[in-house]
């Protein structure tokens, strides 16, 4: 038997809505049908973010440091970084990636002088929007540095009805669940419980699937008496 040969399946929103109007037995009736299903879907992007990472948000980022400043402004769309380096020399033969570490509100607040130069070695980040990064030390004039970073950004606007979503295919069935639970709680209330259910299990199955896999390993501790 033949198979297709693609693994490119994808649906735009108008197909997701009507997907799950149709779990929530309603039928779509006019245009605001359509847009307050968009208005739940971009609703849900934000609460997939106070759910934890989505691995497909997080890239790698940089910032080019300034000799004496300690404050920048990160992009309108990032949520967090979640570990950063200082490189110094970039492209060039001596260049190098130094960790540097994060620190929270109340130990940047009692840093002393915080126009201090030298290479930085704290950064903190202040979940704002949008969001900004301090640095201590103020980056000094020895070289030039750069802070590299994984950004979480926010997952991408619900947009036109014909746009595809920010997320990764195996998301699918998980988005159509939430749109549907979304949905049912306006028009199908007697669904609810039923659409909860299916979203929490779709949530948590893709969520459980979605996580980092690097090397693990385990070595036993030895004590003599």
């Amino acid at each position: 038997m033949a198979t297709s040969g693609t693994a490119t399946f994808n649906l735009e929103f108008d197909d997701i809505i009507i997907e799950a109007y149709e779990r929530c037995g309603v039928d779509v009736r006019d245009g605001y049908d359509m847009k307050t299903a968009l208005r739940s879907i971009n609703l849900m992007f934000a609460e997939w973010a106070n759910r934890g990472l989505n691995l497909w948000t997080i890239e790698q980022r940089q910032v080019a440091l300034v000799t004496g400043q300690y404050e920048y402004t990160l992009p309108d769309d990032t949520v967090d970084a979640l570990s950063a380096v200082i490189r110094t020399n970039a492209g060039q033969s001596t260049q190098q990636d130094i960790t540097i570490d994060r620190i929270g509100y109340a130990e940047y607040l009692h840093v002393p002088n915080k126009s201090t130069q030298s290479r930085p070695a704290q950064y903190f980040v202040q979940r704002t929007a949008p969001a900004k990064l301090f640095l201590y030390p103020a980056p000094d004039a020895t070289q030039s540095y750069i802070f590299r970073y994984y950004a979480i950004r926010r997952i991408q606007d619900a947009g036109a009805f014909t746009n595809t979503a920010d997320i990764s295919f195996r998301f699918l069935p998980c988005l159509i669940a939430g749109v549907a639970y979304y949905l049912s709680v306006k028009k199908a209330p007697d669904r609810i419980p039923l659409l909860k259910a299916m979203y929490d299990e779709e949530f948590a199955r893709a969520a459980a699937e979605d996580r980092e896999r690097s090397s693990y390993f385990a070595v036993p501790m030895y004590q003599s008496r």
